[in-house]
């Protein structure tokens, strides 16, 4: 990320610590400001109502609970996010068809390919 510019400031959702740790580590390494992490989708909610947004990562399960109203909020404010999941992509309900999807594990360039593809409109597999 082009150090001149501003932070970005990315929502992180994520409910085990550790990987948590090494997303922010990987977030801030790529010059984006984290907000979070979130653990809970009423958490995150919160978060988003706060403001400051520009991107997100989400971990699509959170100890049980789907985080697809986190993934609602954030497309009816116009905030683009990267769904995050160990399980794959061809499980996500019709409704999220298209949207960018980062599979566990990946590497920082990943992410950062991710992050910048949504924030330029694109969405991805990676």
């Amino acid at each position: 990320m082009d150090s001149t510019l501003p932070d970005r400031r990315v929502l992180l959702v994520e409910d085990e610590m550790m990987v948590a740790g090494m997303l922010e580590r990987m977030l801030t390494g790529l010059g984006y400001a984290v907000v979070g992490p979130a653990i809970a989708v009423d958490e995150a909610i919160e978060m988003i109502d706060d403001g400051g947004i520009d991107v997100a990562v989400l971990d699509i399960n959170l100890d049980g609970q789907m985080s697809y109203p986190v993934a609602d909020e954030l497309t009816n404010r116009g905030i683009p996010f990267v769904f995050a999941t160990g399980y794959g992509g061809g499980d996500l309900p019709n409704a999220y068809e298209g949207c960018s999807i980062l599979k566990k594990p990946f590497r920082r360039s990943g992410l950062g390919d991710a992050l910048a593809g949504v924030l330029n409109g694109h969405g991805s597999i990676a």
